[in-house]
């Protein structure tokens, strides 16, 4: 029971987390800018954080996930059900958004649903550095600040923050993905060229966090409070309390 709490948790985090952000893209981009979708995505991850943190360690990414696992703080069997979950809410907000945009008399400001993509102002291998540096950075900051427990009520604002400057320096030239179900979602929905190009913005966040999770310990001490067990809660979650 606690294990489908958890993963309930992801998928109704992901899900807030795609709405809010990827919304913020399409339906406020024009008159927001840059400024309001960054800060959209890092004040939704912030209050996740904090509501759903403790029981499920608000992954709410795959590339997280992967890094929390390659940390040795995750079974195999919990994080394969963390991405399903993480995919799946991205796939259920996206349609939401799509839904208003097609039926719901608003306007993609985007033009594209909010999705990533390379070729106008940065090409696949300048995406593919630019996925991977940024996710490394965002990754990092959640696996260190997630094991210092004498700092953890600060953990959601440091990773929010994270977020909102990946999003600041990446936005204007792919969209910034950071998140493998976050680019996921809206290119299933939106097809053509978001579809073909989709495997960048999983791949090289994926590479990001995987190496963020090797270069983690290094700036952390671990400890016995860290092992991880198949079927308790994740002890990356950013407890506040």
């Amino acid at each position: 029971m606690d294990a489908a709490r958890r993963y309930a948790a992801e998928l109704l985090g992901s899900l807030l987390l795609i709405f809010f952000g990827v919304g913020s893209t399409v339906f406020a981009r024009v008159q927001g800018g840059v400024v309001v979708v960054a800060l959209a995505f890092g004040f939704v991850l912030v209050a996740l954080v904090y509501a759903i943190g403790p029981l499920s360690g608000a992954h709410l990414n795959p590339a997280v996930t992967l890094g929390v696992l390659l940390s040795g703080k995750i079974s195999v069997i919990g994080a394969v059900a963390y991405w399903v979950a993480q995919f799946v809410g991205a796939t259920v907000a996206s349609f939401v958004i799509w839904g208003l945009v097609r039926w719901g008399g608003v306007a993609d400001q985007t033009g594209a649903l909010g999705t990533n993509g390379y070729g106008v102002h940065i090409n696949r291998g300048g995406a593919a550095v630019l996925e991977t540096i940024l996710t490394f950075l965002f990754v990092l900051v959640v696996l260190v600040v997630t094991s210092r427990v004498e700092h953890a009520g600060f953990a959601g604002l440091a990773i929010g923050l994270a977020l909102a400057a990946a999003l600041l320096v990446g936005i204007t030239l792919d969209g910034t993905s950071v998140n493998p179900a976050r680019s996921f979602g809206p290119a299933l929905f939106e097809g053509g060229t978001a579809l073909r190009q989709l495997w960048v913005f999983i791949v090289f966040p994926l590479l990001g966090g995987a190496l963020a999770a090797l270069v983690a310990p290094l700036l952390v001490k671990r400890s016995a409070h860290f092992r991880a067990e198949p079927d308790a809660p994740d002890p990356a979650a950013p407890n506040p309390t």
